[in-house]
């Protein structure tokens, strides 16, 4: 689904994934609807802030899969030059007032990593999975 690349539109992402995951069968206040909704949170918020290509939209996908006891996240923005870091970011300042996005999606994920869009155009996909049975 696409979202207009605002605030506004990153809630929506945000309520979208909770209701979602709601509708698979993960009620509101579990914590796999909590840690995949916080998830979304973060990666819908950087791309709004740090992928926003004016007049465009960002993407979001959610999968869930049963057998691999996963839930896929993928959140696609217009900007493919501004990357996020291959690893995990080091730990945040405990008085910063931004940068701790990534540090929640790396310990919260048991896997992320950035990817080129699919389709050719520009810009790129962040994809964290979120592993059902660690957190449920």
């Amino acid at each position: 689904m696409a979202f207009t690349s605002t605030p506004r539109g990153a809630r929506l992402a945000r309520r979208l994934a909770s209701q979602r995951l709601d509708a698979w069968g993960h009620p509101y206040e579990s914590d796999v609807n909590t840690t995949v909704t916080l998830v979304v949170a973060e990666l819908a918020a950087n791309a709004v802030t740090h992928g926003l290509v004016p007049g465009r939209d960002f993407g979001l996908f959610l999968r869930l899969d049963p057998a691999a006891g996963l839930v896929r996240v993928e959140v696609t923005d217009c900007r493919d030059d501004r990357v996020p870091p291959e690893s995990a970011p080091p730990p945040c300042e405990p008085d910063a007032e931004s940068g701790r996005g990534l540090c929640l999606v790396a310990a919260l994920a048991s896997r992320w990593a950035v990817v080129p869009r699919e389709g050719g155009g520009p810009g790129k996909t962040v994809r964290a999975d979120v592993r059902l049975r660690a957190i449920g």
